[in-house]
């Protein structure tokens, strides 16, 4: 393969990643009142015995409330979008003791 078909290719499939990217971002935002989107796909929980938090190895908690993994230690909530929990650190949002909830400044 030529370098410049290379290029291209290479560069096809990073414009589709970033809209893929965007896509996902986008349904976060708008499920991000906390209200478990009737339409999703369910989580399968069975899955908790296998899924640790990407951050402290420790077990998460499944809040089916408003469909995140919680790791309760460092005090973080993983979103689940369409049965899919998106384990990315930087994705999670920090849950506070009082009940609020803040998502984290991405650097």
């Amino acid at each position: 393969m030529s370098h410049a078909l290379r290029t291209l290719a290479t560069g096809v499939f990073s414009v589709q990643r970033s809209v893929s990217v965007v896509k996902i971002r986008e349904q976060q935002r708008s499920r991000s009142d906390g209200v478990k989107d009737s339409q999703s796909q369910p989580f399968d929980e069975s899955l908790l015995q296998f899924l640790v938090c990407p951050l402290s190895k420790k077990p998460l908690r499944y809040d089916e409330r408003n469909n995140e993994l919680i790791n309760e230690e460092l005090g973080i909530a993983y979103p689940i979008i369409d049965g899919i929990p998106n384990m990315i650190p930087q994705d999670a949002r920090m849950i506070h003791k009082s009940g609020a909830t803040e998502k984290p400044t991405e650097s």
